[in-house]
């Protein structure tokens, strides 16, 4: 009979364990969550919001491969957690399950994007490559346009600066700037498939 009851307690303590939970939202590793997708895709803006809350969710979402630009979702996902996350990577992420709804965005509001990004280990990168005459933030996804011919000798002074540093990466060259933020709008013209710029600001 004592068996029988050390048994019992034994089962009752581990049914009322406690789960694991994660991050700022006290959640359980592979919970279903809603979130918030941005539509400025790839901005200082492209922000990931926890629903209700609209808070930041703290973690990017993966497998989210039907996301368009210029629109503004709202999904479900399920939460990740890495016990051994790669190195500077976060120990969660969300990973994409469902499109709860999707809505384009109509407005003209301006946003900035960076051309300059810098990886842990490689340093920074330009983030601006050409095809033809057509400039690209992401190749063969998201086109760079201009507004007027400044901007236009801008971003080819950026694009030959960048052919510069890939041809010499081996001897370790950087970028003539250390920063270059670049204010956009959606393309009324390519919407989804381009951001005009508006202006150009390099940080020397």
């Amino acid at each position: 009979m004592k068996k029988l009851i050390v048994l019992f307690l034994a089962i009752s303590f581990f049914s009322c364990k406690k789960e694991e939970v994660y991050g700022p939202f006290n959640l359980k590793n592979g919970q279903e969550v809603e979130l918030l997708v941005d539509h400025r895709y790839g901005s200082d803006k492209d922000l990931l919001l926890k629903l209700p809350e609209k808070e930041l969710a703290g973690a990017s979402i993966t497998g989210f491969d039907q996301r368009e630009i210029g629109y503004t979702y709202h999904v479900k996902a399920k939460f990740h957690h890495d016990d051994n996350p790669p190195q500077d990577a976060s120990s969660y992420s969300f990973i994409f399950t469902k499109i709860v709804s999707k809505e384009q965005y109509k407005g003209t509001e301006s946003f900035d994007i960076q051309l300059i990004t810098s990886y842990v280990p490689g340093g920074p990168v330009i983030r601006l490559s050409k095809t033809g005459n057509d400039y690209y933030f992401i190749p063969d996804k998201l086109q760079l346009t201009y507004a007027n011919s400044t901007v236009q000798s801008q971003l080819e002074e950026i694009y030959q600066n960048a052919l510069e540093v890939r041809a010499n990466w081996q001897k370790g060259q950087l970028p003539k700037w250390k920063a270059i933020k670049a204010t956009v709008t959606h393309d009324p013209q390519k919407f989804g498939k381009a951001y005009l710029l508006q202006q150009i600001q390099f940080i020397p």
